[in-house]
């Protein structure tokens, strides 16, 4: 299932980028990617590497990135108030780090699937408290992800060799915005009861 927290705080607004510096200065960064065994074209830079970087920068060649790439572009973009951009990239981020994972099993826990949960919390939870804030629109952008991870080659996870956690991913973030479309009133009615906006 994806992680989908509605976010039940005001304090969730915190930025994600101080977030992600605390992240990526938790989790050990040698050896931590996946190393692209299979794929054709990969970037090889680390997470540690790709936060100096501008967003522009960073999002030259994305599809070709490790997928932390994403989180990072996200946060940037979230903290420069380009806020529905960074929802866009986040769930990009997050279905192709899912594939990766899912395609390379044996990743050490403490490695790719450690930085997996921290970004997750520390980039995903502002970005999903706003992104929840407009279920519509949350509900489109995650149609354009899906459109644009079937549109653009993955750098680290050959896509003819990975077919079925591709197509599984793929159908669990498809099932997580038919959930959204489905209890939106509902979703709205917590927001409120938490203090919580809804545009």
């Amino acid at each position: 299932m994806h992680i989908s927290p509605i976010g039940n705080h005001p304090g969730l607004w915190r930025s994600p980028i101080k977030n992600l510096h605390r992240t990526l200065l938790a989790v050990p960064l040698l050896g931590l990617m996946a190393m692209p065994a299979f794929a054709q074209s990969a970037d090889m830079k680390s997470p540690e590497e790709m936060k100096d970087m501008e967003p522009d920068a960073l999002h030259d060649g994305i599809e070709n990135r490790h997928p932390s790439a994403y989180y990072i572009l996200a946060a940037k973009q979230f903290n420069a108030g380009e806020r529905d951009d960074a929802v866009f990239w986040f769930y990009t981020g997050q279905l192709r780090y899912r594939t990766l994972l899912g395609c390379k099993p044996d990743l050490a826990p403490d490695q790719d699937p450690a930085l997996f949960a921290s970004l997750n919390e520390t980039v995903g939870r502002p970005l999903n408290g706003y992104a929840f804030g407009d279920v519509d629109e949350l509900s489109s952008t995650i149609e354009d992800v899906l459109e644009w991870d079937a549109a653009h080659a993955n750098g680290y996870v050959a896509k003819a060799e990975c077919e079925q956690v591709i197509t599984a991913e793929r159908a669990g973030l498809d099932e997580l915005r038919e959930m959204i479309v489905a209890k939106a009133d509902e979703i709205r009615k917590q927001r409120e009861e938490n203090g919580l906006e809804n545009r």
